[in-house]
């Protein structure tokens, strides 16, 4: 079961800092994301959802696959990676998968105007090895929501309120 963890950021940029920090550590296998999503808020209210996959793209590079397998079947393979990057454009764009694009809207509409936040979804975490690397990088935010247990919550908004 993965756990959300909300952090809300004084500026847009530190968000973006701290999904590639996460990136890295993921790597290394320090822990395992389902969906990590930075949310900005421009200085006129404007929210927008970076996602670190795009759907689209993926979903294009796909049906493009199976778009030429079909076509030569038919013997119009051209015609069958249009139509196959089409479809599966369109169906990577229409499938949300991970955090709820809805409620990253929601809470983000609470934001400060200029301020950022980030949206993860942890599989698992060598919480210890984290707190400690987030504590070296100097990462400091305010955690907005959390479905971590009490003790796990606490010893994060340690490492990023103080």
């Amino acid at each position: 079961m993965s756990n959300l963890v909300v952090i809300e950021f004084d500026d847009q940029v530190a968000a973006f800092q701290m999904r590639a920090e996460l990136a890295k550590m993921e790597k290394e296998y320090l822990l395992e994301m389902d969906d990590i999503v930075v949310v900005t808020k421009n200085e006129k209210g404007k929210v927008k959802l970076h996602q670190a996959y795009n759907l689209t793209t993926a979903g294009a590079a796909s049906g493009s696959v199976w778009g030429l397998l079909i076509g030569m079947i038919f013997l119009n393979p051209l015609l069958g990676v249009a139509v196959g990057a089409g479809a599966g454009a369109l169906s990577g764009k229409l499938h949300d998968i991970g955090i709820n694009d809805k409620f990253m809207k929601e809470l983000a509409a609470d934001l400060t105007n200029g301020t950022s936040a980030l949206f993860i979804l942890v599989r698992h975490a060598t919480g210890e090895k984290v707190f400690e690397r987030l504590k070296q990088k100097g990462f400091k935010g305010k955690v907005l929501q959390t479905s971590l247990n009490v003790d796990t919550e606490d010893e994060l908004r340690k490492v990023l309120e103080s």
